[in-house]
């Protein structure tokens, strides 16, 4: 199933309404037809989200290939978890890989020459309507000194780790890796190589969002 076909089950929305306008994302209430024929609409409440996108940057280390990982305070759960350079697509008319490509510079001071689209899924659909993108970055450099992005905020505690990626893994099995995109980024990843990378798609691939 394409992305086309499965955006061709939708159902009609009898009415949208806002309940609360957050910073980064809105709770809205939808009134919606589940049935084809026309039964009585139920309501459904879900978080209206702008969509993000994330990075397995991958690199030749001392012990095989190594994924760059982030760790960041993630205050709902009250843990520092290790995660990938990540962030929302909240600039109008962003490209979607320029977008991946801005947050892997702020966050870590690297660039990447190649770029492949390596997952994309939607976070908790039952919930949410983000969906996240999931790019492979490839070919990486450190930015020179005095291009290195001034970080601000929480931004500024941020360690950064290249990790052998059969180590972060084991992390992901062993329980040690939460953060979502990590965890399907670094299987994912682990899964592409394991074929070759037949699996990757091109950086401006159809997305289903």
């Amino acid at each position: 199933m394409s992305p086309a076909d499965a955006k061709d089950t939708t159902r009609e929305v009898v009415s949208h309404t806002v309940l609360h306008e957050g910073k980064v994302f809105d709770l809205v209430s939808d009134r919606v037809r589940l049935s084809a024929d026309d039964g009585a609409p139920v309501v459904r409440e879900y978080l209206a989200h702008p969509g993000a996108v994330a990075v397995v940057a991958l690199r030749d280390g001392a012990r095989g290939e190594e994924v760059l990982l982030i760790q960041q305070y993630r205050h709902p759960v009250r843990a520092l978890l290790w995660e990938i350079p990540a962030g929302l697509l909240d600039v109008d008319g962003e490209d979607y890989a320029a977008a991946a490509a801005r947050e892997l510079y702020e966050e870590a001071d690297v660039r990447a020459g190649r770029w492949d689209v390596l997952v994309d899924y939607f976070t908790s659909p039952g919930g949410s309507d983000e969906s996240l993108r999931i790019y492979l970055a490839r070919d990486i450099t450190d930015v020179d000194d005095h291009e290195r992005h001034e970080r601000e905020d929480e931004e500024r505690d941020m360690p950064t780790r290249w990790v052998p990626l059969d180590d972060a893994v084991a992390a992901v099995h062993a329980g040690r890796v939460h953060n979502p995109s990590a965890v399907v980024g670094i299987l994912a990843t682990a899964s592409a190589r394991a074929r070759g990378w037949a699996p990757l798609r091109p950086a401006g691939a159809e997305w289903m969002r």
